[in-house]
């Protein structure tokens, strides 16, 4: 009886860990498609400014957010609203919408804009932040339901590099007050791409070491999908003490392990391959 107990409650512990891994991923997996297709109103919106708006020196910003469809804004630097463009799933610049009218910012966008620019004051001011030769940074405000958040990712500014890192999350309360900043990677991973060469079977990996983000974070997930067509990577992995993440970019998802766990299972492909190595060597052998 007392085997049998400790065995249910070993499977039970499985069970419940099971779950908190695959909730972690999910919830991870989604964080990172908001940012990306956040990210990808902005690439694609400041592309189609440039060629609708003339007085480009008119422009004090911008931001973007999902309301039904991805939306990027750009405003003055009287902070009025100049610029809202928006697009349809596909991101097709082609079928943008463009609307120039000059108006204020609807209550929602308020939001956004506020805890942007709070954001922006935070980064001129806190030496967290560190800034990169041949680099932006690129500013991300995601409000969901009583979450207020501002990513802030690093992007190159130069062809053929993708950066992993250097990236960091600020949060908000109700009164779009910041409570907390923190980084989300010990320091900045830079990867050299190159179409000529790229493997869609290849993939990158980077490590992780801070306590509060073992696992890949949004950011990686939204630098991922960002440069996908660029790198051809069919899978990335970051490994930490605690977790292994990886992001399948066939199905859009992160899949977190223990890293325990992806160790067994890496050193067991490894032997498994050098069986096989082995065997054909000696099947080589006796046909000679």
């Amino acid at each position: 009886m007392k085997f049998f107990l400790t065995f249910l409650f070993a499977l039970l512990s499985i069970c419940i860990n099971a779950q908190n891994l695959e909730k972690l991923s999910e919830e991870v997996t989604q964080e990172g498609i908001t940012l990306y297709r956040s990210e990808m109103a902005s690439w694609y919106g400041t592309d189609v400014l440039k060629e609708n708006y003339k007085n480009m020196e008119n422009i004090g910003g911008y931001f973007s957010y999902i309301d039904d469809v991805p939306k990027s804004i750009f405003f003055s630097k009287q902070n009025k609203v100049i610029a809202t463009i928006s697009f349809p799933t596909n991101y097709n610049p082609t079928n943008a919408k463009v609307d120039l009218s000059e108006r204020d910012f609807t209550p929602a966008e308020m939001d956004y804009f506020t805890i942007r620019q709070s954001a922006l004051t935070r980064i001129n001011n806190d030496t967290i932040f560190k800034r990169h030769n041949n680099t932006n940074f690129n500013l991300v405000p995601i409000i969901k339901k009583n979450s207020k958040k501002v990513y802030v990712l690093t992007g190159a500014s130069v062809n053929n590099i993708v950066i992993f890192g250097n990236d960091y999350l600020l949060t908000f309360n109700n009164k779009n007050e910041i409570k907390n900043v923190e980084k989300l990677h010990k320091g900045i991973i830079v990867h050299n791409i190159d179409n000529s060469s790229k493997d869609a079977n290849a993939g990158g990996v980077h490590s992780h070491v801070l306590d509060n983000w073992q696992q890949i974070t949004p950011t990686d997930i939204c630098t991922l999908m960002l440069y996908q067509k660029l790198t051809g990577w069919e899978t990335y992995t970051t490994i930490s003490k605690k977790y292994a993440s990886i992001w399948n970019s066939k199905s859009d998802r992160a899949f977190i392990m223990k890293t325990e766990n992806f160790k067994k299972i890496a050193n067991y492909q490894l032997e498994k391959n050098k069986k096989s190595e082995n065997k054909n060597t000696q099947d080589s052998i006796n046909k000679d």
